[in-house]
């Protein structure tokens, strides 16, 4: 079978997975996940919540906070950036309540917000072993 022909049946077969057997609406399995789906303001706020965990360094930071309170020196060094770096990529992290500062004197400590976010990581990365 040549190329041409293997990639019109791959896209022949995926078409076919993508419809319905039928034209027919199931309408109250349609009312019952209409009445629950998220609102579009909600979705816009996941969407941004699931845009700061796309990039590897603010999760670099989230893998390290989730270990031990640190400070941006720390952070620094634990994740090998700048720390002017790390406070950018804090202060997107902190204006999305994924991260929570405390000042001790001069120093500002970071954590995890709360549990969710320590859970939601460590959900995400068993579930990448697994894979």
């Amino acid at each position: 079978m040549s190329k041409v022909d293997k990639s019109k049946k791959q896209a022949s077969s995926e078409s076919e997975a993508l419809s319905c057997d039928s034209p027919l609406v199931h309408l109250e399995q349609v009312r019952q996940v209409q009445s629950e789906i998220v609102t579009t303001e909600k979705a816009q706020q996941m969407a941004q919540f699931f845009g700061a965990m796309a990039d590897p360094h603010r999760l670099k930071l989230l893998s390290a906070l989730s270990k031990a309170e640190l400070c941006v020196c720390d952070l620094a060094i634990v994740v090998k950036m700048s720390d002017s770096a790390v406070s950018h990529q804090l202060r997107l992290l902190r204006n999305l309540r994924l991260v929570k500062h405390r000042r001790e004197g001069r120093n500002v400590y970071y954590s995890l917000a709360d549990a969710h976010i320590a859970n939601l990581y460590r959900e995400v990365a068993e579930h990448l072993d697994e894979v």
